[in-house]
């Protein structure tokens, strides 16, 4: 590859990494402050690298784990490249076609899923998708109990999520979170569970969900998640921040795919209350999600 050629690679390689953090502020729904905050990061370098500008060290990083003919990740990773059949599957199962990764997660995980999420349904969505308010109609309706997760660690912690978050910070709010929801699934085999809309941020929680609950994705334009987090009184997405509106739109846009793997979902928008009501419940009623 010529001197042009390999500068080339490494600019989209550096605008890789910048877009990398972007999109995993965005699904956790902080601003770039935050995170400045956050890491220690100045927000003038975090601009930077989320524009495509980052330190050049990442870039030399790169180059040197080409010239060993190595995968950049085998340079940072745990794993021993020499040693781990990890790095091996890896590599064969980015290549598989999805019917090959399926059979491969059935030998993996042999437990029958169908047992495993049992009658727990578990409604995901952005902040003003109406889980609480749908959760607990359904629930009602179905007869089953209802269930918000932030009750959960509240009850737990002994104090409000935000005073939490505020003493703990996000890693010990998001480990009483998995807690909190292990022991649902240990304790509830029918049950209708809200849950906060960054939990899809955190992978191995997020998971766990999918694996041990059924999941409806709610969803709604971003002007109704808006009016409806204003319309319970809540002006912190407005409150100083002309640009909450873009922000918001930017989160939903990044965490839409994950979202998306929820195994059904009811689009709220422009619907009433009852209507977005008996559509979950057909929706699980359709989808089998709890026993007749």
């Amino acid at each position: 590859m010529g001197p042009q050629g390999e500068d080339g690679a490494i600019a989209e390689f550096i605008a890789m990494v910048g877009e990398r953090v972007r999109m995993a502020r965005n699904r956790k729904g902080i601003s770039r402050r935050q995170l400045s905050e956050l890491s220690g990061v100045s927000q003038r370098y975090l601009a930077q690298l989320e524009g495509g500008d980052g330190n050049v060290s990442i870039a030399l990083l790169r180059k040197i784990a080409n010239s060993l003919d190595f995968e950049v990740e085998w340079l940072v990773g745990r794993d021993d490249p020499w040693t781990s059949d990890a790095i091996t599957l890896m590599r064969l199962f980015r290549q598989a076609t999805r019917d090959q990764r399926a059979r491969v997660m059935e030998i993996l995980d042999p437990n029958d899923t169908g047992t495993r999420r049992a009658g727990r349904v578990a409604l995901i969505g952005l902040r003003g998708a109406g889980k609480s308010t749908l959760g607990r109609m359904t629930a009602e309706k179905l007869g089953v109990a209802f269930v918000e997760l932030n009750q959960v660690i509240e009850e737990v912690a002994g104090m409000p999520v935000d005073e939490v978050i505020a003493l703990y910070g996000q890693e010990g709010y998001r480990r009483l979170e998995k807690q909190a929801l292990v022991n649902l699934v240990a304790t509830h085999e029918q049950l209708v569970l809200a849950v906060a809309g960054g939990i899809v941020s955190e992978p191995d929680t997020y998971n766990y969900l999918l694996r041990h609950c059924h999941t409806i994705w709610l969803k709604a334009a971003p002007e109704e998640h808006m009016a409806r987090v204003r319309g319970q009184g809540d002006e912190r997405p407005m409150a100083g921040n002309p640009a909450a509106m873009d922000e918001l739109k930017s989160i939903l846009t990044s965490r839409e795919a994950l979202y998306a793997k929820a195994e059904a979902m009811v689009d709220t928008s422009g619907s009433s209350v009852d209507g977005s009501m008996e559509a979950v419940v057909e929706a699980i009623r359709e989808n089998g999600f709890l026993p007749d």
